[in-house]
This record gives C-alpha cells, structure tokens and sequence, in this order.
C-alpha cells in the first residue's frame, strides 16, 4: 500500500515539472520582447523625417537610447529650440527629452530664415499680381464714380436741400461708393476675414471717434440743421441768450457775428440749436418803448395824449400800428406812463429813433410846464429830537429854445460796412452765401 502512495507521487512530481518549465520559458520569451531596441530606431526615424521636412531643421541630431531621445546641433534662435523639443515630446514612446540645441550666433544663419521669408513672399505676390491689379483698377473706377457723383449735386438742390446739407450729401454719396469699391476689391482678392477685421475695427473706432470729438460732431450737425432751417441770414441783427450782433457768417462749427462794438464773436452751432433766439430783422417793422414819470396831479389823460402827439409828428415814426401810451403805475407822488411807437428799420435806426422819441416827448412835456417829481427827503435833528421836511422849492424849467438840434433817425450803417468789408477780404467758408 505504501508502494502505490509512492508511485503515485513520483507521477504527480513527474508531470508538474514540464509545466513550469513552460511557464518559466514563456516569461523569459515576454520579457526578451519589451527590449526596445527596435522602439528607438523607430522613434529616431519619425524624428528624422518630421524635421527633415521642416525648413533649416534638416541638420538637427538625433540619438534616441532606451526612450530617451538627445537632440543636438544650431537653430536660428532659442524658440525654434522649444518647438524642436516639443516635437519630440509629443513622439509616441518617447521617454525624455534631453535639449542640446544651440542658438547659432552666425549673422548668415540668422539672415537665411528671413531671406527665404522673402522670397516665399515675392512668389506669392507674382503669382497673386494679376487678381491685386484686378482690385486696383475695380477700386479706381468705383472711386473716380465717387468723385464723378459727388460734383454733379444738382439733384440734391433740387430736392430743397441747402448748401451744407448738399455738401453733406455729396461726401456721403462719394464715401458710400468708394466704400462699394473697396468692398468689391476685397472680395475680389478673397479678403472678407480681412473686410471683416476693417468693419469691426471701424466700429470701435468710430466709437472713440464719436466720444473725443463729441462736441465737434454736435457743432456740425447743428449747422447742418441751421443751414437746412435757415432762420438768420447775413447781415441779420440777433440775440442769443446774452449775446447780440449781426450775422456775418455760418460755419461748419460756429456762427460768427459782429457786435454793435466792431468785435467777431462765435457762437457754437450747438449753442444756438439749443438756445433762444431773436432775430431782429426778418420783420422789418420794430417796436420800442420808453418810461416817463409826472407828477400825480397832473391830468393822465391829457399828459399821456400830449406825449402821443408829440410822437406822431417825429419822422420815422409808422401811423400804422400807430404810437401807444399806457400808464403803468400810480404812486403817491408820481405816475408813470409808457410810451410805445413802431419803426421801420429799412429806413430808420430803432436805437436813434429811442432816443430822439424820448427828447422829442420830455420836450412837449417841458413846453407844457410838466415836469419831472422831485424826490422829498426828510431830516432828523438830534439837537432838539424834531423832524423837519423841508419840501422843495419847484422851479419851472426854462423854455426850450427853438434852435434845437436836427433831428437823426436815419439807420446806422457803420456795422453793415464792415460786415460788407469782411465777407469781401475773408475766404472763411460761408454756408449763408
């Protein structure tokens, strides 16, 4: 029995001992495989060919040992070396880097990549010449029918635009196809990512354009509004907010007067597009008016007629509307009338027909012992603690006499002389011409 236990362990011995020896052979046959001898070989000839068809890369070095791959020999520069090493990190079984490249300090190296640059560039512009001289020309005829449409703006005058708004009209109409122009040419030349670039940066630009100069675009779009409305002409006698003058010129950006003084004043166009104006001249008919005081026991009635006779009979004074007086107010002392009467400023000056109104009247009022009230005053005395009011003395005025000076109303032409004079010597644009 113990024969057979025996026997039958030497068989279980026997047949288990070729089995590993198997097992033993296979793990040597798997761990001759993953020399990679052959791996590197392969590595080096894929570098060699990825750099070799990349310009001045061809005399790159390259050992490849176990995974890991030494690259050396002279580049044009240092990021040239980085992307060599990039490239080799990015090789499938590439175990490590090692970067012996150096910068090659040689003026002849350096010079050839720019060189070759050069001329790569020469070729496609010969090539590219044909369709560029193509472009060229669609972009002079589309300019030169700009221009050509621009100049011929009688249509727009016939449309009852005024002159600045015409000029306006003609730039636009010349920038609208010159840009048609310039869009086909791109077009022509496969450019429209380029087109694209030149909108946006339009855009952005126009933004910061339209904010910096922000009140120079106010000024000149008022113009063009005063232009178009056209309420003042040259020569025009205005008032704007404080400022008064006569209109000599409107100007892309301000309107220039002449003030009573001789002196040029301008005026933002958005200033007078936004403000109240007064113009003095579009009617030819002009009222002045003048305060008198007399005193309270003074007929109104008759005083107020007396002073509207006299005014009737001044030259330069229209019958129709005829001269006004009203009185105003009543004080204790004294009453104050108001005189109002018309001109026409073609033929009189409303200035010089004040004045000669308010001689002419407080003369008639002289004549008929009518006189100004004298003020009353009152003085206290310490001495004695009483108030006494010494009531003045009325003097009557003496008589006018009859030589009195000529009467002047005629207008004043001094300031249209010289607003005459300088439109004649300026060669300021005009857009009221």
């Amino acid at each position: 029995m113990m024969n057979k236990h025996l026997l039958f362990t030497l068989v279980l011995l026997l047949s288990w001992m070729p089995l590993a020896q198997s097992q033993q052979g296979d793990n040597l046959e798997a761990e001759i495989r993953v020399i990679d001898a052959p791996q590197d070989e392969a590595i080096q000839q894929r570098l060699t060919q990825v750099l070799g068809a990349i310009d001045g890369l061809d005399a790159i070095q390259i050992q490849v040992n176990a995974g890991v791959v030494t690259l050396s020999g002279n580049v044009s520069n240092l990021r040239v070396a980085r992307d060599i090493d990039d490239i080799a990190r990015r090789v499938e079984g590439v175990v490590y880097v090692q970067n012996r490249l150096e910068d090659d300090v040689n003026i002849s190296a350096r010079v050839q990549p720019l060189t070759r640059r050069f001329r790569d560039m020469s070729a496609s512009a010969l090539q590219t010449l044909p369709v560029g001289l193509m472009a060229l020309a669609i972009f002079i005829v589309f300019a030169l029918l700009g221009r050509w449409a621009g100049n011929h703006d009688a249509w727009l005058r016939r449309i009852g635009l005024s002159e600045q708004a015409s000029s306006l009209g003609k730039r636009m109409v010349r920038l609208v196809i010159t840009a048609i122009g310039v869009l086909i040419a791109l077009e022509v030349m496969d450019a429209t990512a380029l087109v694209g670039a030149i909108l946006g940066i339009a855009g952005v630009a126009g933004i910061a354009v339209g904010f910096a100069f922000r009140n120079i675009v106010e000024n000149y779009l008022a113009g063009i509004l005063l232009s178009a409305r056209n309420p003042f002409s040259i020569g025009d006698q205005v008032e704007v907010g404080a400022f008064n003058g006569k209109v000599m010129r409107l100007t892309s950006r301000d309107t220039v007067l002449m003030t009573r003084d001789g002196n040029h004043l301008r005026i933002p166009n958005s200033v007078i597009i936004t403000s109240a104006m007064t113009n003095f001249t579009r009617n030819p008919l002009r009222r002045f008016e003048f305060n008198i005081s007399i005193p309270s026991p003074h007929d109104l009635a008759k005083t107020r007629q007396l002073g509207l006779d006299a005014l009737r009979g001044m030259p330069g004074v229209l019958d129709d509307p005829e001269p006004q007086g009203l009185i105003m107010e009543l004080g204790d002392s004294a009453a104050q009338l108001r005189f109002m009467a018309w001109i026409d400023q073609r033929d009189s000056d409303f200035h010089k027909s004040r004045s000669e109104a308010i001689r002419i009247v407080k003369r008639a009022f002289d004549q008929a012992a009518i006189v100004a009230p004298l003020a009353t005053y009152r003085v206290l005395l310490d001495n004695d603690a009483q108030s006494v009011s010494h009531p003045p003395a009325i003097t009557e005025n003496p008589a006018p006499t009859s030589h009195s000076s000529a009467m002047d109303t005629a207008t004043d032409l001094s300031i249209d002389k010289q607003v005459a004079e300088e439109l004649r010597t300026s060669d300021e644009e005009n857009l009221l011409k």
